[in-house]
């Protein structure tokens, strides 16, 4: 098997034009015409977009029917939102009924997929309830296919997208097996909710966003919970923001740290695409998991 490859494998030019396919500002033509000048050796701007693009199987962490897990799709009532959104939920098999603290886990900008139900999959083995909505309920679902994903992701009415998730942490919240403290943690797109759900959530306990939008400064005076901001060395996109956020939250006095990953690119957490930082992405973790513990407690 051929070593896996890494953000170093890739100039650097070129990750900046993926990361705009992916969020949008690029389509698939437009990427694909501008990454012809990096195709060498035989290798297609095609070619290049299949190497940077998510394999589901290289980052899977813990198998679907792994049986220390309790695991599942539930559908939940939005009625504020799109009506209804469905979601993955997973629990330690060994906590039967008892009340675990609670976690909402929020995707990127592609709905539900088999990368986000595995960090769920991780948080239930870390000892927690973790639910992660999709967001592209009103379409069908994730569908299958991260290009077809990314164009129904721009269809949605965010204004009703973000009801669903303040409906999905109600109920996950009030729900007889929790012990009725609330973490939040999303990644991207997840990570921007993430801090939205900070300035609106008077019942969450604990906000991890990695690499998300920072929300307008004047909005940082409603935070209550204590954030954990992950964000990546080399993101200007994301990173550009953060310092006018950060003075609002100093000014206002919410309890913040924000812990920068020299050397990385957004995304370093997603372990399934060249853009994963192995070291950075464990450390990562175990801090969240970490402040989670000391946030919400364990089980």
């Amino acid at each position: 098997m051929p070593p896996r490859l890494t953000a170093q494998d890739f100039d650097q030019e070129l990750l900046i034009l993926f990361d705009a396919y992916v969020h949008g500002n690029l389509d698939r033509r437009g990427f694909l015409d501008k990454a012809q000048r990096f195709a060498k050796a035989g290798v297609t701007a095609a070619g290049l977009l299949a190497s940077l693009s998510p394999n589901f199987a290289a980052g899977q962490q813990v198998k679907p029917d792994d049986g220390r897990l309790q695991t599942g799709h539930v559908t939940i009532p939005s009625p504020q939102g799109n009506g209804q959104v469905r979601g993955y939920l997973a629990r330690p098999a060994s906590a039967g009924t008892r009340k675990l603290p609670a976690i909402l886990v929020i995707h990127e900008n592609r709905g539900l997929n088999p990368h986000i139900e595995d960090i769920t999959r991780r948080l239930a083995l870390d000892g927690f309830m973790a639910f992660a909505p999709d967001a592209l309920t009103p379409l069908g679902g994730y569908p299958g296919d991260e290009d077809k994903a990314r164009e129904n992701f721009a269809k949605l009415d965010q204004a009703k997208t973000r009801e669903d998730f303040l409906a999905a942490a109600a109920w996950l919240d009030a729900r007889a097996d929790s012990t009725g403290k609330l973490g939040a943690v999303g990644f991207c797109y997840g990570g921007g909710i993430v801090h939205w759900l900070a300035t609106r959530l008077a019942n969450l306990d604990a906000g991890v966003p990695f690499y998300g939008n920072s929300p307008a400064p004047e909005e940082a005076a409603k935070v209550k919970a204590p954030l954990l901001v992950h964000l990546a060395g080399t993101d200007e996109r994301i990173n550009a923001a953060w310092p006018a956020y950060e003075a609002a939250l100093k000014a206002a006095g919410a309890k913040y740290t924000m812990l920068q990953y020299p050397g990385t690119q957004h995304g370093f957490n997603n372990d399934t695409t060249p853009r994963y930082d192995a070291a950075a992405a464990k450390m990562a973790w175990e801090r969240t998991v970490a402040f989670f513990r000391s946030n919400l407690g364990v089980a």
